[in-house]
């Protein structure tokens, strides 16, 4: 008899399982107990408690201001991402002429990288600026704005072609059931295509959230941090600290380091938590 293909299951499992132990779980703990030193290698390493949480917190503000930066631009950019890409997923599930050419040109910025896609935009920003006498690092409301142009542009194709798939698995019936009962468009919008949609919108403000929080090489690219660090985010804070000052911050850059994950989990689970229930409600 041959043995069920079930049985082959801890088999083929396995070599994932090493890899993600060895490549993942691993570095992970390595980290967390080298933020609690003073190194300069993971062989020459220091205990120093939580001085060095102590030190990213008290040092200076720039840990902080990068947080309250990246927080806003998180909070704009998730409304303006999410809001125009549902948008224009509403306007490509009508029967239009061109409408695949359409969706296949919203989607190809997604395709480009961070590192690309954030000098292409400061050449563009500073093309336009130069005009008066200014570039993107003039105003730190000009790195902000910049930032946030970029994002929507890179990931607004990528949400609508998730919002397209969530539209188009509403059943017809149900929507001229309500057009029949004399539902204006708003009505049929926001009482049952959104409300239909609230997986594709969990799906989409959880990308947008952790892609945005977590930004480094755009930010990088675009701005570096300038003018004099106030649109620094926190991945380049955290970059910053360990590359960009003596090896008695290595411990600090760490520590930052499972501080920005444990604030970007938190904030995921917390966001994922509520977005789910209002799917139960629907």
């Amino acid at each position: 008899m041959k043995k069920p293909l079930a049985g082959y299951f801890p088999i083929f499992l396995l070599p994932t399982l090493l890899a993600f132990a060895m490549f993942f779980v691993v570095p992970f703990l390595m980290g967390i107990g080298l933020s609690f030193t003073d190194f300069t290698t993971v062989t020459d390493a220091t205990w120093v408690g939580f001085a060095n949480y102590i030190k990213a917190f008290t040092a200076d503000n720039e840990f902080i201001h990068a947080l309250g930066f990246t927080s806003l631009f998180t909070v704009v950019s998730i409304v303006t991402v999410n809001v125009f890409a549902f948008s224009l997923a509403v306007l490509l599930t009508r029967e239009l002429k061109g409408v695949a050419i359409f969706r296949s040109i919203f989607f190809m910025p997604n395709l480009i990288g961070g590192i690309v896609l954030g000098y292409i935009w400061n050449l563009l920003i500073n093309g336009v600026l130069s005009h008066f006498g200014m570039d993107i690092t003039f105003k730190t409301q000009f790195g902000f704005w910049g930032l946030v142009i970029l994002t929507n542009w890179q990931l607004i194709g990528y949400m609508m072609v998730i919002y397209i798939a969530g539209l188009q698995n509403i059943p017809n019936d149900l929507i001229e059931a309500a057009q029949i009962d004399g539902a204006s468009p708003m009505t049929v919008l926001f009482k049952i295509k959104i409300p239909m949609v609230m997986p594709s919108i969990t799906i989409c403000t959880f990308l947008t959230l952790t892609n945005t929080f977590k930004m480094f090489d755009q930010n990088l690219a675009l701005t570096a941090g300038a003018p004099e660090k106030t649109t620094e985010m926190l991945a380049l804070n955290i970059y910053n600290a360990f590359y960009g000052r003596n090896m008695h911050w290595h411990g600090v850059g760490q520590a930052k380091a499972v501080v920005f994950f444990i604030i970007v989990a938190a904030i995921a689970f917390i966001q994922l938590k509520l977005t789910n229930q209002k799917e139960v409600e629907q």
